[in-house]
């Protein structure tokens, strides 16, 4: 499928796996996506946020505070404060599974991360809604008639997705999706 995306596209799809892995994630989810697209801000897509004011710093702040609220880690010490020990837990899971059973990925790259069933795409693991933003941006280009994917489709396949982190992120800091959309097909097509 990335065959043909742009290289500043292939990118962002590369680089949300470094995001994945800078927040500490075994998934690599739309706020990945949304993170690694702000990590280019010379490119159209990502410049349209900067403009309304989100940029990467910004973002990354924005998902932090979001993943916090949501309660997405086990604290090991909360749990041993009610008499579980999660080392001992996690001993006897991978004792009866294999070890890494808890890593969040199952048999063909399966994961229960909550957000989802996941697939593999490349070395990381994309939750569905991400392999859904993928989708719907190849969707756009197509309905375009325009021969290559880029970040504008990226941009154009989050807003359309519709739900995860990165629309929770934009919504948050004031954007309207529609209005993003909009301005993302009008930069699309200016190319």
């Amino acid at each position: 499928m990335l065959e043909r995306f742009t290289e500043p596209a292939r990118r962002v799809v590369n680089e949300s796996q470094l995001e994945m892995r800078a927040l500490h994630h075994g998934y690599v989810g739309t706020e990945h996506l949304l993170l690694a697209l702000l990590r280019q801000p010379a490119e159209p897509a990502a410049a349209l946020l900067v403009r309304h004011g989100l940029d990467l710093g910004t973002a990354r702040a924005a998902v932090q505070r979001l993943l916090g609220e949501s309660g997405a880690t086990i604290d090991g010490a909360a749990l041993e404060a009610i008499g579980i020990d999660l080392d001992a837990v996690t001993a006897r899971v991978e004792a009866a599974f294999g070890a890494g059973a808890l890593s969040g990925a199952g048999p063909g790259g399966a994961s229960a991360a909550g957000r989802g069933r996941t697939r593999t795409l490349g070395r990381g693991v994309f939750t569905d809604r991400a392999r859904k933003v993928l989708e719907l941006a190849v969707r756009a280009a197509q309905g375009r008639g325009d021969r290559s994917i880029g970040t504008g489709h990226l941009l154009l396949g989050l807003v359309r997705q519709g739900g995860g982190l990165a629309v929770r992120v934009l919504r948050d800091h004031g954007l309207d999706l529609a209005e993003v959309e909009r301005e993302t097909e009008r930069t699309l097509g200016a190319v």
